[in-house]
């Protein structure tokens, strides 16, 4: 990565990995506390369209390699160095605009069929219980072929994953899977009969979420990336009973805040795998190791809302019987 490449990447995208939220922001520009020092005021402003920075406060601004170097105080070499480590979904897609008109293809996409991507399930915890939800994806980069275990996003695209690759195709976006009682099809994410929404950063929670519920009444929500917390957040004004089981990282923290600042009334289920990243690695944890004869002295230290879900080893939030995937 070179400075022109990290400078396209939005400046939101790279704040967000630092744990830094804005204070407020609409679509032209944001405003954050200072990140290089603690103020009570807002005072470091982004222009969105220019993906540049000024702190009031200081009379400096410039560029994201301007605010890293400050940031990190170092040299630009090593600022493009930590750049390159980072999982930027915005840089990752241009370099897979770039690959993808001659390099990459699509040739198949199928019912689960394949047995190590089963067994790669299997080893998440996750049985044929999650399979209506995914897809096979078979494709070629290069001269390689490949498969993963591909799951839908609203623009139809797909987040891929199998034991040995990370990543995704087309067009990034969130991904929807509508529930309903009635096995409707609800083609329109602001009916107004949609109120409940569980909401999870990667689909491996969501498919975690589904593997250990027995019946529930609640759409899902996956980001696929932090950085498209704005567009969830858009997508969340939809429901009146919003759900929260985000990663117990900095960054997954900051996004429940985020979240919990425009919408007071969500509930934060974190709490259910506290002593783990995610809800994934606590269903991991709790295949390999049979918690669930541990779970009454576990829940003795939990809030009483969430004693049952620990005891059930289950995020329940109501019950339903059918479901469909947002198209």
């Amino acid at each position: 990565m070179n400075c022109k490449q990290f400078n396209t990447i939005p400046l939101e995208e790279v704040l967000l990995s630092l744990g830094h939220l804005p204070a407020k922001h609409n679509e032209k520009e944001a405003w954050y506390l200072n990140p290089f020092a603690n103020e009570s005021q807002a005072s470091f402003k982004i222009n969105k369209s220019l993906n540049n920075w000024y702190l009031f406060s200081e009379g400096i601004g410039g560029t994201n390699t301007d605010f890293m170097k400050k940031y990190l105080n170092t040299s630009v070499n090593e600022v493009l160095d930590w750049a390159q480590k980072q999982n930027f979904s915005s840089f990752h897609q241009q370099q897979q605009i770039k690959k993808s008109e001659p390099n990459y293809r699509i040739d198949e996409i199928l019912n689960l069929q394949n047995p190590n991507l089963k067994r790669y399930l299997q080893g998440r915890g996750l049985s044929p219980k999650v399979y209506d939800h995914i897809k096979e994806v078979r494709f070629t980069i290069g001269s390689k072929k490949l498969y993963a275990i591909g799951f839908e996003n609203l623009s139809g695209g797909f987040e891929l994953r199998n034991a040995f690759y990370k990543g995704s195709l087309l067009k990034k976006d969130v991904s929807i899977i509508n529930l309903s009682s009635n096995g409707q099809d609800k083609s329109n994410v602001q009916d107004e009969n949609i109120k409940g929404v569980a909401v999870f950063e990667g689909f491996m929670d969501a498919l975690s979420f589904i593997e250990m519920q027995r019946a529930f009444k609640v759409d899902i929500l996956v980001m696929n990336s932090i950085a498209l917390l704005n567009k969830s957040i858009q997508h969340l004004k939809n429901y009146s009973d919003i759900n929260l089981f985000l990663d117990n990282d900095n960054a997954g923290i900051k996004c429940k805040s985020e979240i919990i600042r425009s919408f007071p009334e969500a509930k934060d289920h974190s709490v259910i795998y506290s002593n783990h990243k995610d809800l994934n690695e606590f269903l991991i944890y709790r295949m390999k190791n049979n918690v669930s004869n541990k779970a009454g002295k576990q829940s003795d230290k939990l809030p009483e809302q969430d004693k049952q879900q620990v005891r059930d080893q289950e995020p329940k939030i109501k019950n339903s019987n059918g479901f469909k995937r947002k198209r």
